[in-house]
């Protein structure tokens, strides 16, 4: 973690040591250029391969290294494609060999927070592919789930809005409406018909060791 301050490092030893209680593979590497490799190693030649929206695995290089590599890649991003042709790759998604994607938020007691719209992502974090594979940046580490729920409340939502043209409270004025009201509930939100917080998933202990593998990158990495 030579890249890290000792307060950084000290809170990531923490999460990982974590997340393995939790049976959560979890291994740390210093920058976003050592993702793909990383990658590489949970992946099998052929295997079939799908994807959660993600910026992280854009700026890291995976999408490009995906198409590229010896897999079958379950490519939502690919050009032309109808929105039937989106949902059915997200369907398909369920039983890939392994799906890639971020979290949210990572606790320091080794627990995943996401919140999702669509919650394609979300599903597919919980049942379905056989290995799941999150890259994470430092960014994203947080104390606890309320400190979890409040980093989707004033940065990961309004960031995704922007990126996504929703038409939310949140994406005009970078804070979810509920922080403004004083409302406390996790679930606290807007109205609007094109909210992206509309299911909750938090990762505890699984019952599947390893399945879920997290990637911490020791850099800013997505919303």
């Amino acid at each position: 973690m030579s890249n890290t301050n000792e307060s950084m490092a000290k809170r990531i030893k923490k999460t990982m040591e974590n997340l393995q209680k939790n049976n959560i593979y979890a291994c740390y590497i210093p920058t976003k250029e050592d993702v793909v490799t990383q990658v590489a190693e949970f992946l099998n030649e052929g295997d079939t391969v799908s994807v959660g929206g993600s910026e992280s695995l854009f700026v890291c290089g995976v999408i490009d290294y995906l198409r590229e590599g010896g897999y079958h890649f379950l490519d939502r991003y690919q050009d032309g494609l109808t929105r039937e042709e989106i949902e059915q790759i997200y369907r398909d998604a369920f039983s890939a060999d392994a799906y890639l994607c971020s979290s949210n938020a990572v606790t320091e007691n080794g627990e995943l927070y996401n919140v999702d719209g669509n919650s394609n992502r979300t599903a597919a974090i919980l049942y379905g592919p056989k290995s799941v594979i999150m890259v994470v940046g430092v960014n994203k580490l947080v104390k606890d789930l309320a400190e979890a729920a409040e980093r989707v409340k004033t940065t990961a939502a309004p960031l995704n809005t922007q990126r996504l043209d929703c038409d939310t409270y949140c994406r005009a004025q970078g804070r979810c409406i509920a922080l403004t009201r004083g409302e406390s509930e996790i679930t606290a939100g807007c109205s609007s018909d094109q909210r992206i917080c509309c299911n909750y998933v938090i990762s505890a202990k699984q019952r599947h060791k390893n399945r879920i593998k997290v990637i911490l990158v020791g850099e800013p990495l997505g919303y």
